[in-house]
């Protein structure tokens, strides 16, 4: 199959009886929805603007504005309850990090794990993930994939969707039965889905903006390419109002990200402002990446605004929903946004799989006013079920910004963390893998609506795919709640033991100093 696609004005057609998704955005999200569709017997066509970004001219001329991924288990459970196989090779193209590494600004190294079993998060390159998914998408026969199309418009009532070939420069129109979104924070489809319904819709700019940054590999010994820091380490030098961050790469490079208020990055317009500036926050960053390395990144690559945006409903009868950024952007500081809308998928596919929702018209349709009622039920769940979710989650990253810029060196932090990792190992004592998981995961959205024991929020939202982000964000607020109770309670009762020692020590005290006293004088 050629995946270019780009005679589209004599396509093949389907086959009898078979009912027909188009998938638009072919990102992670979307397709990693084409195959869960195919798979289920749905005929799939996915459009994309862009030129396929295999070809070699693609990845030549790139310029994507991408913080580097960091895949979780909620990533990975959703590969893997759609192609296992794939999820399989992702794993081992990608670099585990066991916790985070706190740089201070002098120089100080501060290890904090992110489990005490040991579980990680995994950095990956976004491209070679994307590329993977492309592979899967086009060596099935129920999918075809339009490179160079971008779509002007959807019409939801009769369900035709219109792309311009940006090759040929044409307009074609293409029926279906069921319209998936994936098109991003910027989606044509959420656009066209909101002249047909009520959708409450929110967009909100951050006040901080990032920048992408290379530290490139360094030499062992031997001359061969080697890490520069820790690989098994996501690095982050909190600086309070801003902060530097660093993944590790296969090739042995770091993708570094600055994240800072749009105010301080416009002081930074010269080399020696950018070269100051960097020596005096991050002295043993600037040596790790070089100074001619790090002033012409910085000032060559591109500032990229970080966007929040909440909507919902997400579908429209049961002919369109939307997934991913399309329905929830959301600032990158809980490593959440890829993992998010991998799960959106897992969701939405569970939720058709218990609603009976099959990919042949069926012979005795539960259908009223042209509505697939079994369909239209599926997407009633999603939604209602799903918004709480990204609104939680949206509102964990935005939380995680401050933690990650300041509050992770603070003394009260660290306290805070110690409390709640003993809390953690005296009451929930058995790690739930991975492994055990996906089994029920392929089934249903959550098998899990009340976990036992206390859950340190990140383990929950990072590690526990069987705990939705709802859940996840009102348990970690009662034990927040609790816990600084046991903080303050702690600070108290260690105040009224200082004040009983020294009472009970006072008069000894007091007999020593005078007796030393007759004896001196």
């Amino acid at each position: 199959m050629d995946s270019s696609c780009s005679s589209t004005s004599t396509l093949a057609s389907l086959l009898p009886g078979s009912r027909r998704a188009v998938v638009i955005g072919a990102g992670p999200v979307g397709c990693l929805t084409a195959l869960a569709l195919a798979k289920r017997g749905w005929r799939v066509d996915l459009f994309e603007g862009r030129p396929d970004l295999r070809l070699p001219s693609s990845k030549a001329s790139s310029q994507q504005r991408s913080i580097n991924l960091a895949i979780s288990h909620r990533g990975l459970a959703a590969l893997e309850a759609i192609e296992p196989a794939a999820a399989e090779r992702f794993l081992h193209a990608a670099i585990p990090m066991r916790g985070r590494m706190i740089h201070t600004q002098p120089g100080g190294l501060d290890s904090q794990l992110y489990d005490r079993d040991g579980q990680c998060i995994h950095s990956i390159d976004r491209a070679l993930l994307n590329e993977g998914l492309l592979e899967e998408v086009t060596s099935s026969e129920n999918v075809r994939t339009f490179f160079n199309h971008r779509v002007t418009s959807v019409d939801f009532e009769e369900r035709i969707l219109t792309v311009r070939d940006t090759i040929a420069n044409q307009e074609v129109r293409r029926p279906f039965d069921f319209c998936v979104g994936a098109d991003g924070s910027y989606s044509i489809v959420r656009r066209q889905m909101m002249r047909v319904l009520r959708m409450d819709y929110h967009q909100e700019y951050i006040g901080s903006e990032y920048v992408e940054l290379k530290m490139p590999a360094g030499r062992d010994r031997d001359g061969n390419p080697a890490f520069l820091l820790d690989p098994n380490h996501l690095h982050i030098w909190p600086r309070h109002s801003f902060m530097l961050i660093a993944l590790p790469n296969k090739d042995k490079t770091f993708t570094c990200t600055l994240f800072a208020p749009t105010a301080e990055l416009d002081r930074l317009n010269t080399p020696d402002t950018v070269l100051t500036w960097f020596k005096f926050y991050f002295p043993d960053a600037v040596r790790a990446i070089g100074e001619e390395i790090l002033i012409a990144d910085f000032l060559k690559n591109p500032r990229s605004s970080l966007i929040c945006t909440k909507a919902k409903p997400y579908h429209y009868l049961d002919r369109g929903v939307i997934l991913g950024d399309a329905a929830h952007s959301m600032v990158p500081f809980y490593g959440q946004g890829l993992n998010c809308g991998l799960e959106d998928v897992r969701v939405l596919t569970t939720l058709m799989d218990q609603e009976g929702v099959i990919a042949s018209v069926p012979e005795s349709p539960d259908r009223k006013d042209d509505v697939d009622r079994s369909v239209a039920r599926a997407l009633e769940r999603y939604t209602e079920g799903r918004h709480r979710d990204l609104v939680a989650i949206s509102d964990l990253a935005m939380d995680n910004y401050l933690e990650m810029r300041h509050s992770v060196t603070t003394l009260t932090y660290i306290v805070k963390k110690v409390v709640d990792n003993i809390l953690y190992s005296l009451t929930s004592r058995k790690m739930i893998s991975l492994s055990s998981l996906c089994p029920t995961l392929s089934r249903m959205p959550y098998p899990i609506e009340e976990p036992r024991g206390w859950i340190p929020l990140y383990t929950m939202v990072t590690f526990r795919p069987d705990i939705s982000y709802a859940t996840a964000k009102v348990r970690a607020e009662r034990q927040a709640a609790i816990l600084e109770g046991l903080v303050w309670a702690g600070i108290f009762g260690a105040g009224v033991a200082c004040a009983w020692a020294g009472m009970k020590l006072r008069r000894p005290l007091t007999c020593v100093l005078n007796t030393l006293a007759e004896t001196i004088f």
